[in-house]
């Protein structure tokens, strides 16, 4: 049986730092059938220089330049190009394990399923730390997995895109792509409508992907308390109306409205539970009253 091809796609912005290392873990994967799109979204940096060069060394890469649009816009443009049967993404100042395409493909072949979702190393001044949620590797139907989401629904396990596996069929199906109104926790809303459309679930209990948290970048700035409210609220809607297709809302609505009160552990936004917690009830009192 031909092996499926898989679309990596990776969003490309002033990344020259960070890109070789980046792309070289892409090109050592032991799983070779793949295409490799390289989207530099108007970079000012060499990054482009350096797109052009691997697209000469390997026939699987294919460089998209375009202006700068922002992170959504590139993956929008990195899916309409790509011609594989799954899709990837990996950031450009991020790297993936050798074997991380491989086991990826191999549970959703094994399960049939319409993502995989897997554990990830979250990397900080060269140190590493082991993240993840469901603890087994197990198949599910779609209310057994947003049961799980909704008792973490902010963890970067479910709202990234990188350390997932998703069928092109359903989202060319079902017009998905990432809103370019948001440019923040745009993964999150892309994964809600994925699994609005989606069936089972296959967790994958290792983690093959290392996300840096760079300290003062752009997302760590964007974490006050006003902009993580305001996002939560445009976001509510559709994570509420999951839940609503599968009849868990009203059986848990008190869990489910605890969403504009989770926070991302393990993306190290630095807020703690009780700080988080009460100016979080006081920012909606307001809003309430006002």
């Amino acid at each position: 049986m031909a092996l499926p091809l898989v679309s990596i796609i990776v969003p490309v912005y002033n990344a020259e730092k960070t890109l070789v290392r980046c792309v070289n873990s892409i090109l050592k994967q032991q799983y070779q059938n793949t295409e490799i799109i390289l989207v530099n979204d108007g970079s000012t940096d060499n990054s482009l220089s350096i797109c052009r060069e691997y697209e000469k060394m390997d026939s699987r890469i294919k460089v998209i330049d375009k202006p700068n649009t922002g992170v959504s816009d590139t993956r929008n443009i990195g899916m309409a190009h790509a011609s594989g049967e799954y899709f990837q993404f990996v950031d450009s100042d991020d790297w993936i394990s050798e074997n991380a395409t491989k086991v990826l493909v191999d549970r959703i072949l094994e399960t049939n399923c319409d993502m995989v979702i897997s554990g990830f190393y979250r990397v900080i001044n060269g140190k590493k730390s082991e993240k993840g949620h469901i603890p087994d590797n197990k198949v599910m139907d779609k209310k057994e997995f947003i049961s799980h989401m909704m008792k973490a629904p902010a963890n970067f396990y479910y709202g990234v895109m990188w350390n997932k596996l998703y069928r092109a069929d359903i989202i060319k199906a079902h017009r998905i792509t990432c809103c370019t109104d948001l440019n923040w926790c745009e993964d999150f809303l892309f994964n809600l409508d994925y699994i609005r459309y989606s069936e089972s679930f296959a967790s994958l209990n290792i983690p093959i992907y290392y996300y840096v948290k760079t300290k003062n970048s752009l997302v760590e700035k964007q974490c006050t308390l006003k902009n993580i409210i305001s996002m939560k609220i445009k976001l509510f809607e559709s994570y509420k109306e999951l839940f609503e297709s599968t009849e868990l809302y009203e059986q848990n609505r008190a869990q489910i409205r605890k969403f504009f009160i989770a926070y991302a552990k393990d993306g190290g936004l630095g807020y703690g539970d009780t700080y988080f917690f009460e100016n979080c009830i006081n920012f909606l009192r307001r809003r309430k009253s006002g």
